[in-house]
């Protein structure tokens, strides 16, 4: 983080046409690697998979497919399968970013990607299957906050990933599809005095940790995927917006940020 910026940030469908779109996404989402094999070893029993890993999703207007939207489906569809198998991931669970993200009502149920097994079970039938599952179930996530509320409470989103992670065994990896632009109804980046001086937003963030609590990632590595991408062509504005997350997440909540995927 110190040599690079931020070290580098259900609704279901009914119609046949939603659920073929939906299939579509999905093997979007699983590559022809991944498909056809190459997770675990049919002569002998895979590695077992241990880390609890988490998944968020960013549901603003600012991850649509426009000109200035950072596409979060697209971002997803690229980084949610290597960030499972890299991570080794045993379990995945997921969480929105809406305008109020720890009360948004989206939730989905977690995925096992390390299902229990036998001597007989075929475990690249089963993984693969999970990998599926787990795909499915972060659409399922992005479309819901795209509907409730769509909104920007980032820190919210985090925090709630956070609750769902066990402080017992491997620390977690999350994955944060999102531009980090904080703007839910009570608190936005955009008003630049609040975090414009080292003072201001030391301040801004002992107001937001008072009122919000901050997020129980310590020890937790996150990969921020279409981090600060609006502020790119705006390095003044993107000093100051690495310089409050770079403060909120490993200053004060002591977390390790990798920009791997972004």
């Amino acid at each position: 983080m110190r040599n690079s910026p931020l070290a580098g940030k259900v609704t279901a469908h009914s119609s046949a046409r939603s659920r073929s779109s939906r299939a579509s996404g999905l093997l979007g989402l699983l590559g022809p690697a991944v498909l056809l094999g190459g997770l675990v070893s049919c002569s002998q029993p895979a590695e077992p998979l241990t880390t609890p890993c988490g998944v968020v999703v960013d549901g603003s207007g600012s991850g649509e497919a426009t000109k200035d939207g950072f596409d979060a489906k697209a971002k997803l569809k690229d980084s949610l399968i290597p960030f499972l198998k890299d991570q080794k991931c045993g379990t995945v669970d997921f969480a929105p970013i809406t305008s109020t993200s720890m009360s948004s009502s989206c939730k989905v149920e977690p995925v096992d990607l390390d299902p229990p097994h036998n001597e007989t079970t075929d475990q690249e039938k089963q993984r693969r299957q999970a990998f599926l599952a787990a795909a499915e179930q972060a659409l399922k996530e992005l479309d819901c906050a795209r509907d409730d509320r769509p909104g920007s409470d980032v820190w919210g989103g985090i925090g709630r990933i956070a609750s769902k992670m066990s402080a017992d065994g491997p620390s977690a990896k999350l994955l944060v599809v999102s531009d980090f632009e904080q703007a839910d109804p009570e608190f936005s980046l955009v008003t630049n005095d609040e975090i414009a001086t080292e003072a201001n937003r030391a301040a801004t963030i002992d107001s937001l940790v008072e009122e919000r609590g901050l997020p129980g990632i310590k020890g937790m590595e996150i990969f921020p995927v279409g981090y600060g991408m609006k502020f790119a062509s705006k390095p003044s504005q993107q000093k100051l917006f690495e310089g409050f997350w770079t403060e909120v997440l490993e200053g004060r909540a002591k977390a390790r940020v990798n920009t791997k995927y972004q």
